[in-house]
């Protein structure tokens, strides 16, 4: 049974993300979709002394409901280097900080600093995956023909992608049609992000909704430990 996820970039995501891109055989990015202010796809959040704080990348929008995540412009590269002043500032106590900035670092100082959110948001989606050595396909929407529906849309793009099985993050049961995947025999799952440990961290009491960088920094090679479907 071939299994895919079809979810919308979001910005070095959390560790349910990579969880369910684990959990696939193809994992699908739904930038097509249109692109939704003060929301994951161009932030994040990480810990400090203070308390949690954003991360964002500043974007240029263009049209409140017309523009999508895939044509969706980084403003500036300004934001890389005071990005990664929060990591050093409040991560360099971490215990494997060093380890993972050392690969992580020329993503965001790169001459070549992608100009698009959705470029961006996969090449760094995947230099994580590399690191957590998970080998699922990473694909666009794009790739795809798309239909018109919400669930049609979904439901389609996994026949054309040859899977038997769908696996969508929680949220989505108010809008999804699950007799659609009936129709065209595709099971549905509804992924569970419930169940995780705690993990060591820095700066008080601890919170699982923070990016996965987080558990980068403190445990490093030991995170797939504190994750569910990766190769431990």
């Amino acid at each position: 049974m071939r299994k895919i996820a079809i979810v919308q970039s979001n910005y070095i995501p959390w560790k349910g993300y990579f969880d369910l891109i684990a959990r696939v055989d193809e994992f699908v990015l739904y930038d097509d979709m249109q692109y939704t202010r003060r929301d994951w796809r161009n932030r994040n959040q990480i810990k400090t002394p203070q308390g949690l704080h954003w991360l964002t990348v500043p974007v240029i929008a263009k049209g409140k409901y017309t523009q999508k995540i895939k044509d969706t412009e980084v403003d500036g590269t300004a934001w890389a280097e005071l990005h990664w002043k929060a990591f050093e500032q409040n991560y360099k106590r971490a215990a494997c900080f060093n380890e993972v900035a050392d690969w992580l670092a020329p993503y965001y100082f790169s001459s070549d600093v992608p100009t698009h959110l959705s470029v961006l948001n996969r090449r760094l989606i995947e230099a994580v995956c590399g690191y957590l050595k998970i080998e699922t396909k990473i694909s666009s929407s794009s790739d795809y023909a798309l239909s018109e529906g919400k669930t049609e849309r979904l439901a389609d793009i996994c026949v054309q992608a040859g899977a038997s099985e769908y696996f969508s993050g929680p949220s989505a049961r108010d809008y999804v049609d699950e007799s659609i995947f009936a129709q065209r025999g595709i099971g549905l799952h509804w992924f569970d992000y419930s169940g995780y440990g705690e993990y060591p961290q820095l700066w008080g009491e601890f919170t699982h909704e923070v990016t996965i960088l987080d558990l980068l920094f403190n445990c490093g090679r030991e995170a797939p430990g504190f994750m569910r479907y990766i190769d431990k």
